[in-house]
């Protein structure tokens, strides 16, 4: 069903690799994009598990927007092992301002199609998603 702000439909794709990350664990995590056409959003890539944050960050392009999904695991103070699910929307400065605008008003009717998000960022440049800013946000 496509999105009533943009027109942009969810690929059922998208759904399904994002229960596996969630339910499995399989995936580290799950890059998303529009597809060539704008009508729908689809698996851009796959991080195997055994991949890291930086493998993740370094995917992402530097010159065009994307949505993904991070699987944090982390321990706290306690030493308990913990796993929160980030939902990241980046949109770099340099990307085309039309492309932006699509993003950002596709956004929440996507993220709503993934039940399970624990946390959001939305990020400009690398820094603005730093391990330390993923750290402080789990927590």
């Amino acid at each position: 069903m496509a999105n009533s702000s943009s027109g942009v439909a969810v690929n059922d794709e998208c759904k399904l690799a994002f229960l596996e990350l969630k339910a499995r664990r399989s995936h580290r995590y799950v890059i998303f994009r529009l597809d060539d056409e704008n009508q729908q959003v689809v698996v851009d890539k796959v991080g195997t598990q055994s991949e890291t944050y930086e493998d993740f960050t370094k995917s992402l392009p530097d010159n065009d927007c994307r949505y993904a999904v991070f699987d944090y695991d982390f321990t706290t103070d306690e030493n308990c092992h913990k796993s929160k699910i980030f939902f990241i929307a980046w949109s770099p400065d340099i990307a085309k301002v039309r492309t932006k605008m699509l993003y950002a008003s596709s956004k929440d009717r996507f993220k709503r199609e993934l039940d399970g998000i624990q946390a959001e960022l939305q990020a400009t440049d690398p820094s603005e998603m730093s391990w330390d800013t993923l750290k402080s946000r789990a927590l």
